[in-house]
């Protein structure tokens, strides 16, 4: 190797290093799908902090490979050990018609580039199937409880991070990034303060992340964990929300409630309605208490929507596009708004208008029979949710499928406000959470069958 760099340069050394690495993490992937699914959901949160750093590597090619493999595992096993169940299911219906109706756009005849559907449909349909990935690989408690502490641990480590960027500062390569570009200012530089994205791509994600931690925890401690446990997650709760704050996102603050609100309505119990009045005190004070506090303020102000200039226009833009909507049934295309419709079609009526909200870009560029398919998908995702959740007799399986049914409910509430469920990390993670919602409910009958075998 040595020779070769000193003959070839760096560029050759690189590479051979690059090979040694790679073609045994490939097979890892392929062949150790538990490996694999680990790998995802880590780069799925670490990369735009390793973008951030200043790699010069396509990182989002990686992120599509190693999808690829693990879809290639899948297809493996899948000979190996057929099981065609996992196609099975309202989920699983769903998400075949979801895919299929992304590629029927293609033909659509109000699309104005073809090359915008390529470039979005990767990051709309492609990463569905990663579902079916989830529910087939994932076969084991074990394995559940390993993928949720490096959740909470990632997590964590965001939340720090974001610490770290309100009390010391951002690093150079963040500094640079922030004044790269007068757009990203006037987005997150508001009432002379900073909105902090910590690891992330920008804050919204970064907060919709907290909250999704957060009412994890929640679950969590709903269950029968060891005292210390609960402890260390309340602890946790308190930690992201705290910094979720930092983050400057009205829409995420309209989360909290809403997912305790679930969470109280799921798992009724004398404990949890003191614990809900008790909330529900604290949520009133925090709302309408007097403060000079730019933080404390912007998250009143998500409780007062008449109020704010942001939310108003938002209205005004989506009345504005109503129209639009109702005369394009299949929408204008799939990637006509946003980055991808700047870029191929700038001069077409979509290009500049700013969706805001994943349900109104989903209008907009799949109509309103698009709007109806994924709000079905939702509603099936979180309907499956408390089914199981009612059915499930384990209780460690029975709380891991409350965390991540309150988890689907919050992101499908902050996906009004915003676009929740389209950027890493929770474009992975949202499909996660829907397959555990199955995979609780399988490895609970699984273990019935042989309780009553045994008995």
């Amino acid at each position: 190797m040595g020779w070769l760099t000193v003959t070839y340069g760096i560029v050759a050394g690189a590479g051979i290093i690059a090979t040694l690495i790679g073609i045994p993490c490939v097979y890892a992937i392929v062949a150790k799908p538990s490996f694999g699914i680990l790998v995802l959901l880590a780069f799925a949160y670490l990369l735009f902090y390793l973008m951030r750093f200043g790699l010069n590597f396509p990182l989002g090619t990686l992120m599509d490979g190693i999808q690829l493999m693990l879809i290639l595992g899948f297809f493996i096993y899948q000979r190996a050990k057929p099981d065609w169940s996992v196609f099975q299911g309202r989920i699983s219906t769903m998400i075949w018609v979801w895919i299929a109706f992304n590629f029927l756009e293609i033909v659509n005849p109000a699309a104005e580039s073809r090359l915008a559907w390529v470039y979005t449909v990767r990051s709309v349909a492609f990463v569905m199937l990663m579902y079916f990935v989830f529910k087939y690989q994932i076969r084991t408690v074990q394995l559940i409880r390993t993928i949720l502490k490096m959740w909470l641990l990632l997590a964590a480590y965001a939340a720090g991070y974001a610490f770290k960027q309100e009390y010391i500062g951002f690093s150079a390569a963040e500094e640079e990034w922030l004044h790269s570009d007068p757009n990203i200012a006037n987005l997150l530089f508001i009432g002379g303060h900073w909105r902090k994205y910590s690891i992330l791509s920008d804050p919204v994600a970064f907060s919709y992340n907290m909250v999704i931690a957060a009412l994890i925890c929640v679950a969590l401690i709903s269950g029968n964990l060891k005292t210390w446990k609960k402890y260390v997650l309340g602890v946790l709760i308190v930690f992201y929300m705290a910094a979720m704050l930092f983050s400057g996102t009205r829409g995420a603050y309209v989360l909290v409630p809403a997912g305790l609100a679930m969470f109280g309505i799921l798992n009724y119990t004398p404990r949890v309605l003191q614990f809900s009045i008790v909330a529900a005190i604290l949520m009133v004070i925090l709302i309408f208490i007097p403060t000079s506090n730019q933080t404390l303020y912007r998250f009143q102000s998500a409780f007062k929507p008449s109020e704010d200039a942001s939310f108003n226009l938002r209205k005004a833009n989506q009345k504005r596009i109503q129209p639009y909507i109702l005369s394009h049934p299949i929408g204008g295309g799939l990637g006509a708004t946003g980055v991808w419709g700047q870029r191929f079609a700038p001069n077409s009526y979509l290009a500049n208008f700013p969706p805001d909200s994943g349900y109104v870009r989903v209008a907009v560029e799949m109509g309103w029979i698009g709007l109806f398919l994924f709000c079905l998908l939702m509603f099936q995702i979180i309907r499956t949710g408390i089914i199981n959740y009612y059915a499930i007799r384990n209780p460690e399986l029975k709380m891991y499928c409350l965390a991540m049914t309150l988890s689907v409910f919050a992101l499908n509430i902050g996906n009004y406000p915003q676009e929740a469920i389209v950027q890493f990390p929770s474009s992975i993670y949202i499909y996660l959470m829907a397959a555990l919602i199955d995979v609780t409910r399988r490895l609970d009958q699984e273990e019935q069958k042989k309780l009553l075998a045994a008995a």
